[in-house]
């Protein structure tokens, strides 16, 4: 099924979003909502392609120290088998007489080269034996700067702790309406300033017969502040300048709606600018709807309260704010100048 809607010619086109207008060969949305690419590289090994140091640093807390210390036990249980292997006999101050004794006495002797701690009652007297404590007091050495740069990689990485809401809404604004969605920093202490905010949407569109995808800056009630202590609703409103101009739900559907969002600020904790992405497709995009306020006053007057919780909450917009179908809560924004008319293809049975 497809539709015909009219867009202002006249309105400047995007192409250094860095995606492409090939509407064919796309799958899915351009963007995650975590802010990575919707991207799978193809034509080189998995090896070659893999960045075990963007893993490392992108693991979850708990799952990096069960890497660290999972690497730690199976390294000094190769090592203790290794002694085993070359013969208990060239390991001088061993006193177990049981085979488990014997391999726990190897163990922990893997344990204290490994570190360097060395206590002294168990130390190498063969060949073999003192080759391995070598080989492996070097990995040691490295294994334990590795893993320290990692910590540290991890601790210094600038990060934007941002929260950004599930939808994004066309709510009542002014005499029309307006898209809507808003973010909020979740860190204590870690409040930006000098915050800038681009967002462009994505249109799958038809022209002289071709499907292509066409890109344009949507304009803001406001793209910079100068700090961002509490949450900010970001305003794109649906006037005569705006490409969502006079847009159903429906109409979003058959153009394949995409939002993206790039945030950068300034964060004191890290002296340092970080920046953060995500998007919105159509199916996340709610009409007739508004969020409900997220701050209050204390109870002793002396601070305001951010309610974190309450970043996602909205409401259904008054049907007298907002007139449109009521099927569809269609938002009916101001009739643009005359435009040229670009027909929108259906989502293809692979999009989202």
């Amino acid at each position: 099924m497809s539709l015909s809607k009219k867009i202002d010619p006249l309105l400047k086109v995007n192409n250094d979003t860095g995606f492409g207008t090939n509407a064919d060969n796309y799958g899915g949305r351009f963007i995650n909502r975590d802010g990575t690419f919707n991207l799978r590289k193809e034509g080189k090994s998995f090896l070659e392609r893999y960045s075990i140091y963007h893993h490392m640093l992108t693991l979850p807390r708990w799952r990096f120290a069960a890497v660290i210390i999972g690497f730690f036990l199976l390294a000094n249980l190769l090592f203790a088998s290794i002694y085993l292997l070359v013969g208990i006999n060239q390991l001088a101050g061993v006193i177990a007489t049981t085979p488990w004794g014997k391999f726990k006495e190897a163990y922990f002797f893997s344990t204290e080269t490994f570190t360097t701690v060395g206590y002294g009652r168990v130390n190498p007297v063969g060949d073999g034996a003192n080759l391995v404590a070598a080989v492996e007091a070097m990995l040691g050495f490295l294994s334990f700067a590795i893993a320290t740069g990692l910590m540290y990689g991890r601790f210094s990485r600038p990060h934007a702790f941002l929260l950004f809401s599930d939808n994004a809404l066309v709510s009542p604004y002014k005499d029309g309406g307006a898209l809507m969605f808003r973010f909020a920093p979740y860190k204590d202490n870690h409040a930006l300033t000098d915050v800038q905010i681009r967002v462009n949407i994505g249109l799958k569109v038809q022209v002289d017969g071709n499907d292509e995808y066409r890109y344009y800056d949507l304009g803001l009630e406001r793209s910079k502040v100068e700090s961002l202590p509490m949450n900010w609703t970001v305003v794109h409103p649906l006037d005569d300048k705006s490409p969502l101009q006079g847009f159903c739900w429906e109409d979003m559907q058959a153009a394949d709606v995409e939002i993206y969002v790039l945030i950068r600020g300034f964060d004191d904790v890290y002296s340092n600018f970080v920046q953060r992405r995500t998007s919105y497709t159509y199916d996340e995009i709610k009409f007739n709807r508004k969020f409900v306020p997220m701050y209050r006053e204390s109870k002793d007057g002396k601070t305001t309260i951010l309610e974190l919780q309450k970043l996602n909450e909205f409401v259904e917009a008054r049907a007298n704010i907002i007139q449109g179908v009521v099927t569809n809560a269609t938002l009916l924004a101001p009739q643009a100048t005359p435009s040229t008319e670009i027909t929108g293809m259906g989502p293809s049975s692979t999009k989202k």
